[in-house]
């Protein structure tokens, strides 16, 4: 589990850095400044979800069974919430109106938020039993 983990991470946080040169570099001259904006808060989640994965892969105190539900969580979380925010970003810029999948990005958030509470339960709970 620990490969898919960091695997994962090194996938999030390489999209991450390629998405915000993007956002950046080229967004500006394709939309307005707030769907830059949003855009940039998608690739900033992603970057920090990107190294929560690198933790939590290396953290010995979580289970494997710990390490695969925040894994999964984290996972969802980002693809929902972040992702959703560069589709809604890049709206004006195509056909399909991808504001119908505006409620994904709170539930994205949801998941990752459950990803924290997971992680913060995990962490105590190791630290009463040792």
């Amino acid at each position: 589990m620990e490969k898919t983990i960091f695997g994962t991470a090194c996938i999030f946080g390489t999209l991450a850095v390629v998405l915000g040169a993007f956002g950046a570099h080229g967004l500006e001259k394709l939309v307005n400044s707030d769907a830059v904006d949003s855009f940039e808060t998608g690739v900033r989640y992603q970057m920090y979800h990107a190294f929560l994965l690198f933790v939590v892969g290396l953290l010995p105190q979580l289970s494997l069974k710990a390490k695969t539900v925040i894994y999964r969580l984290i996972l969802i979380g980002v693809l929902l919430f972040s992702f959703s925010i560069y589709l809604l970003a890049l709206n004006d810029l195509t056909a399909i109106d991808f504001k119908k999948i505006a409620f994904l990005t709170p539930l994205g958030g949801v998941f990752l938020i459950c990803g924290w509470i997971v992680l913060g339960y995990q962490m105590i709970r190791s630290k009463a039993s040792s």
